[in-house]
């Protein structure tokens, strides 16, 4: 099942599951968005359940695969400047260096390919810019046995239990770490804040 199917399947159920767990965490994410305005990329909007946690002063592009979940974050968008695109977060469809600030919550651990990801918000993050992380990842080396042992099945239908941060960030030279906290689930989700230099 396709990535695209599978959240077109999900997107009328997705807010019931996610909403209530993640608002705080969410929240506590945003508020590092910088004062001064610019231009902010949403990868893998969803239903848009980061829209009411952003503050106004910034035009915000929310780019996700599906239409379904694009058509659901829409009438969140009320309070800002917002533009909704439909595109693969693998192949962004914006020139290099054209945001100030990308926020990526649930989408690196939802990717097939989370490095080609990152590698995409490296591109197109101007320098100086800030990449907000929000997701579910493994440590190197952390056994985490349950959750390699079922992740070949949850991820063909939703979202990937194996992904270490820190092979990512060893592939995105010009990203420099500054923040990172555990979020949720005694540390199963994290809270990261990128540089780009």
């Amino acid at each position: 099942m396709s990535l695209k199917h599978s959240y077109t399947l999900i997107a009328p159920f997705y807010d019931a599951a996610i909403a209530r767990a993640t608002h705080a965490a969410r929240a506590r994410s945003l508020s590092a968005l910088p004062k001064e305005a610019g231009k902010v990329l949403l990868a893998g909007v969803g239903t848009g359940l980061d829209l009411p946690h952003l503050p106004p002063q910034h035009h915000y592009v929310g780019l996700d695969l599906n239409q379904a979940m694009l058509r659901r974050a829409l009438p969140r968008a009320g309070h800002v400047n917002f533009v909704p695109v439909q595109g693969d977060a693998q192949r962004l469809p914006f020139a290099d260096a054209s945001f100030d600030s990308a926020v990526l919550h649930l989408i690196l651990a939802v990717v097939p390919q989370p490095a080609h990801c990152f590698a995409e918000i490296e591109r197109v993050l101007k320098p100086g810019g800030q990449v907000l992380v929000f997701d579910k990842f493994l440590r190197r080396g952390q056994p985490a046995v349950l959750r390699r042992l079922i992740n070949p099945l949850v991820r063909r239908v939703a979202t990937r239990l194996d992904v270490v941060f820190e092979e990512l960030l060893s592939e995105a030279p010009s990203l420099m770490l500054e923040h990172d906290q555990s979020a949720l689930a005694g540390g199963w989700f994290r809270m990261i804040r990128l540089r780009k230099l």
